[in-house]
């Protein structure tokens, strides 16, 4: 067994409850009274309704999130934090109403409860990414992990099946890249294979049906498995690549995900031959990369960047942005493969024979 450093993150997880019913228990653990409910616009009405059932401990609402967490956004519903007295956060929603709190938790050091409804895995970590002047920039720090996340798996049964399908992709390349992260460790290579297989087994069975219980659960607890890792070591290229896109582009950031992983895994695996071992073990197939490209395309989730707004001529710029900065890599990429990459990407290609 090779030394290694695994540093437990403290979260307290509250898995299989009713968010309405928790909340008011929760927020007095925290030893506080008012709350601001964060959301979408689009999800507004559910979390009013959340806001009805706990009573007394909401004090207000700010329904304005939006994806990739602009730092406009944040200022706002910083005044919104302010004129409601509120003296902890509860984030309802996916990574853009949860980023939203963190950011408010990093600015003002109030405790922040995440109540998550997609399987992005943001609640678990503590990265923050946030977009000013068109760039995605990202930090990690203590101030920014939830103190407490509720899983609550009614909250997910209206989640449309494109975002089932991509935001559960999302989690995967969480899990994916942890594996071969460069700070890697028994305990999150564990939970990496608990986490992309209990989400590429019950992907297929929520775009069919929604419903299912069994497959809920397993997805949220795969998002946990998978958002853990992203909050215990570092990512790379992958992920680097998807902060530079959305950022840069503003292409949505569980579709962009799901386009770039498999060919991220497609560049690297020739080069990774143990880690091509274990994405096959784990996906049960001799083309991992292959395979992370059919789960969303066989339930029509977009698979090329140029489907969602990336400009073909924005594939230089991109590259050029990726090189701009130094991150670890587990295996050498040229700027020539970058470009390939990427156009593959663009044009949604599947990867064959990978």
């Amino acid at each position: 067994m090779k030394a290694f450093i695994y540093n437990a993150l403290p979260a307290r997880i509250l898995f299989g409850a009713v968010a309405a019913d928790v909340l008011p228990a929760e927020i007095e653990r925290l030893s506080r009274r008012r709350a601001l409910l964060l959301s979408t616009p689009g999800q507004a009405e559910m979390v009013a309704e959340i806001a009805r059932g706990i009573g007394a401990v909401t004090a207000g609402l700010f329904s304005e999130a939006a994806m990739h967490t602009p730092v406009e956004v944040t200022e706002l519903a910083l005044r919104a934090l302010h004129q409601a007295d509120a003296d902890c956060i509860v984030a309802i929603g996916g990574g853009s109403t949860i980023g939203l709190g963190k950011a408010l938790a990093l600015r003002t050091d109030l405790p922040q409860i995440a109540v998550p409804t997609t399987y992005a895995g943001s609640e678990v970590t503590p990265i923050l990414g946030q977009t000013e002047a068109g760039r995605k920039t990202t930090l990690r720090s203590p101030k920014v992990l939830p103190e407490v996340v509720i899983y609550d798996t009614a909250l997910t049964l209206s989640m449309p099946a494109g975002l089932t399908v991509t935001s559960g992709m999302n989690a995967i390349a969480h899990a994916v890249e942890a594996l071969w992260a460069q700070d890697s460790n028994p305990v999150i290579d564990l939970l990496a294979e608990r986490g992309i297989a209990a989400l590429a087994r019950s992907l297929p069975v929520l775009v069919q049906d929604a419903s299912d219980p069994e497959a809920r659960s397993d997805a949220q607890f795969g998002t946990w498995a998978s958002g853990t890792c992203l909050g215990a070591v570092g990512m790379s290229l992958h992920h680097k690549l998807c902060h530079v896109l959305g950022g840069s582009f503003d292409l949505p950031h569980s579709e962009t995900h799901t386009i770039i992983l498999p060919h991220v895994v497609a560049a690297l695996l020739p080069k990774l031959p143990q880690m091509r071992e274990t994405l096959v073990r784990i996906l049960g197939t001799d083309t991992p990369a292959g395979r992370l490209y059919d789960i969303p395309a066989a339930f029509h989730a977009s698979m090329a960047l140029r489907d969602i707004g990336m400009p073909h001529q924005g594939i230089a710029q991109a590259v050029r942005e990726v090189f701009e900065s130094s991150y670890w890599m587990p295996a050498s990429v040229s700027e020539k493969e970058m470009e390939m990459l990427l156009d593959n990407a663009w044009y949604g290609r599947r990867p064959e024979g990978i």
